[in-house]
């Protein structure tokens, strides 16, 4: 078999027509939510009612009112302003994370899955330690060396969920090598880096899409898990973590304080689970849909 005739019969099986698509409610929800949060977080990016940390602006845990939509904290700082603000940094979190555990995740799960059985089983046994490892502790160890700020907040959210990636990684790249199309190419000659490039990466992303999808849901509840610890970003970066610790002694005179961000959360973190799921359900026709 001449290798033109070879690489036809790759092309065409990693071109194969996909299966007919199923609308997805858990797609559309997730991306109205989602959409939802990004919007206000590039508004507040430009523009917010009030600056954040503008003290003694308006009166101390004042109610909702036409000025202060949300009412303003025992600082007299504008509630609605800090609550627009953290979903600001919600979406760095979310973006940074994936940069971290992405680029970290795939690469160690390809070099696991496409190289020498010793560095798989090495590789496969850190994942192992690091999955195991708590992201709180992880962050406790990384602000004892770093100091408490954002970057430390991302690098230990990143860390951890670039276990998960390099697992979800590898699994799948060890799937796609195993096939016909891919002995195929390597008979004809083509390289690791082209099939890698060309034939596994492609067919092990829409999995990947998924993965990271989630896991911006989970590191926006992590950030805010390490903010209301005090691990997060420092004053004056808004948080919705830090909102919650600010507001629960207070809770009683100021509910908004913790209900907004508290809401806004859960809101985001739904709205990511959802957008996951329904992109998993768009790429499997036999899960879910209507």
């Amino acid at each position: 078999m001449s290798s033109s005739v070879v690489q036809a019969e790759v092309e065409d099986s990693s071109q194969a027509p996909l299966p007919h698509r199923k609308r997805s409610w858990s797609l559309v929800a997730g991306s109205i939510m989602t959409v939802t949060v990004v919007i206000v977080g590039v508004v507040a990016f430009f523009w917010t009612p009030y600056s954040a940390d503008l003290v003694g602006y308006g009166p101390r845990l004042g109610g909702p009112s036409a000025d202060f939509w949300l009412g303003t904290d025992r600082l007299g700082r504008d509630l609605f302003s800090q609550f627009m603000g953290g979903a600001t940094s919600a979406i760095l979190v979310a973006i940074s994370t994936i940069a971290i555990a992405g680029l970290l995740g795939i690469i160690l799960g390809v070099a696991a899955a496409a190289t020498t059985w010793w560095l798989d089983v090495a590789v496969s046994k850190g994942i192992d330690i690091m999955i195991a490892f708590p992201t709180l502790l992880l962050a406790m160890l990384i602000v004892a060396v770093r100091g408490a700020s954002f970057s430390s907040a991302v690098i230990a959210i990143g860390i951890s969920g670039a276990a998960v990636i390099a697992r979800v990684t590898r699994i799948n790249v060890s799937r796609v090598l195993r096939e016909d199309y891919i002995r195929a190419a390597r008979i004809s000659g083509t390289s690791w880096w082209r099939i890698l490039l060309i034939h596994v990466l492609p067919n092990i992303a829409p999995m990947l899409v998924v993965q990271l999808t989630l896991l911006a849901g989970s590191s926006i509840l992590a950030e805010a898990s390490l903010s209301y610890l005090g691990l997060g970003a420092p004053p004056p970066a808004p948080s919705w973590g830090r909102m919650l610790l600010e507001a629960q002694s207070t809770v009683a005179v100021q509910p908004w304080g913790a209900i907004a961000p508290g809401l806004a959360i859960a809101w985001t973190v739904l709205g990511l689970n959802l957008l996951g799921d329904g992109i998993r359900e768009y790429r499997d026709p036999t899960i879910g849909g209507a």
